[in-house]
């Protein structure tokens, strides 16, 4: 009989063995990160709710209809992170890590982030990210630095049909002018009034818009590609000359958007094609007004957000390779009270020389154990009975031949590293 109780609707939950690949993609990625000097941060899952609105815009979907806010014993409005940049941000700033000199901060982050959605395939109101940031530095070198990490993440774990869209936005010069020419442009169309307000607020959201009635009259729209600044074009030719050095591909999209305000500049989306309508796996972009606007220094950045949820969708679409560690490399069966008590012994001798080790619990039979053996995926089981322990030996059965030998007690875990090795 199960629980009356499931999880809240929305929610994206992993249990093994599927948690055991969302945990392995993880934990590659923590590598890619490390290797490229970004440190760690532990975060608050939720913030005042009036960082969000400065920080991510009081015009993007994701503030006027997706936050989960609200009021604390004290009073106070708060809010369940619905993305990680304005967090990130707000504890670099709080901290002081870019008083500390050697700017760029490069740091990154994991965790659940929350959105009051529609919740379908690949969209839910509980999700999970991997967030990385470098804060103070205004270089296209570190914005290719950025895409390149991504890029080499899903390399790692196996996807190979994965897109990168690469677009700008351009800055305080250029997209005031760009911004009246598309304001223009888009009041000629005929469109809800929600969507009108937004012209007035905010018109480049109107290009992120997904009605398929909206996009055909989208056709034709000024593009900010075509209207860039000297400055921003030779930014963004630069980041694509250092992306062409990288071996990266890419293909410009210039309608790309993105659906928060701070970006400015580079912008970038990764894409799956076999997800459908949520192709969208990670993405992200340049936010160099960012600081200002949450009450900080003038202190440019770039980062992005990868979907964890989404990434394990694309990865079971493709079939890919990618593995995640063993939970269990050698399993083991005891015989009787004192076999048990010394298996017990070896199991942790096993666990401390790097094995992943289990055993049977509850004094179960043989036929018993060894069913649990099977299950438990490992590749050898070492069955220990009181004849054994007499002779200071242990019967170690390979799980998969068939196969099974006596070897010394004392030579035990030498001779599984050896073989778990080849």
């Amino acid at each position: 009989m199960s629980s009356s109780f499931q999880a809240p609707k929305g929610v994206s939950e992993y249990v093994p063995p599927r948690a055991d690949l969302f945990y392995a993609i993880r934990e590659a990625f923590a590598e890619q990160a490390r290797l490229a000097g970004y440190g760690y941060l532990e975060l608050a899952v939720f913030e005042d709710t009036n960082l969000f609105r400065r920080g991510v815009g009081e015009s993007t979907d994701v503030v006027s209809k997706e936050m989960y806010t609200f009021e604390d014993r004290g009073g106070r409005s708060l809010t369940l992170r619905p993305e990680f940049t304005a967090t990130v941000l707000r504890s670099v700033l709080e901290h002081g890590l870019h008083k500390q000199g050697g700017l760029p901060v490069k740091v990154w982050t994991t965790g659940p982030a929350f959105r009051a959605e529609r919740p379908q395939q690949g969209r839910y109101r509980q999700f999970y990210q991997l967030d990385l940031e470098a804060i103070g530095s205004e270089d296209p070198q570190v914005d290719a630095e950025t895409i390149a990490i991504a890029a080499g993440w899903y390399r790692s774990i196996g996807l190979t049909r994965v897109r990168l869209l690469l677009n700008s936005l351009g800055c305080k010069e250029c997209r005031p002018a760009y911004r009246a020419l598309l304001q223009e442009f888009l009041r000629g169309l005929d469109l809800d009034e929600p969507t009108r307000e937004r012209i007035e607020i905010n018109p480049l959201r109107v290009l992120d818009d997904k009605r398929p009635r909206v996009r055909e009259q989208l056709e034709g729209a000024p593009l900010m590609a075509d209207h860039l600044c000297p400055a921003c074009k030779a930014y963004h030719d630069r980041v694509r000359e250092l992306l062409g050095d990288l071996g990266i591909e890419w293909e410009d999209t210039p309608t790309l958007v993105r659906g928060l305000d701070y970006y400015t500049r580079t912008t970038y989306e990764f894409d799956h094609p076999m997800l459908g309508a949520q192709s969208g796996i990670g993405g992200g972009g340049r936010y160099d007004g960012l600081s200002e606007d949450i009450g900080g220094p003038a202190l440019p950045g770039i980062g992005f957000g990868l979907g964890l949820d989404r990434t394990v969708l694309a990865l079971e679409a493709e079939g890919a390779p990618f593995a995640a560690a063993p939970r269990c490399q050698v399993f083991g069966v005891a015989l009787g009270e004192e076999a048990e008590r010394r298996l017990f012994s070896l199991v942790a001798e096993l666990r401390a020389a790097g094995i992943a080790a289990d055993m049977a619990y509850g004094g179960k039979r043989l036929k018993g154990a060894m069913k649990d053996a099977d299950r438990s995926g490992a590749a050898y089981a070492v069955i220990l009975g009181e004849r054994d322990l007499a002779a200071g030996s242990a019967q170690v059965k390979d799980l998969a031949a068939g196969d099974q030998e006596s070897v010394a007690l004392d030579a035990l875990t030498t001779t599984l590293k050896e073989r778990l090795s080849r």
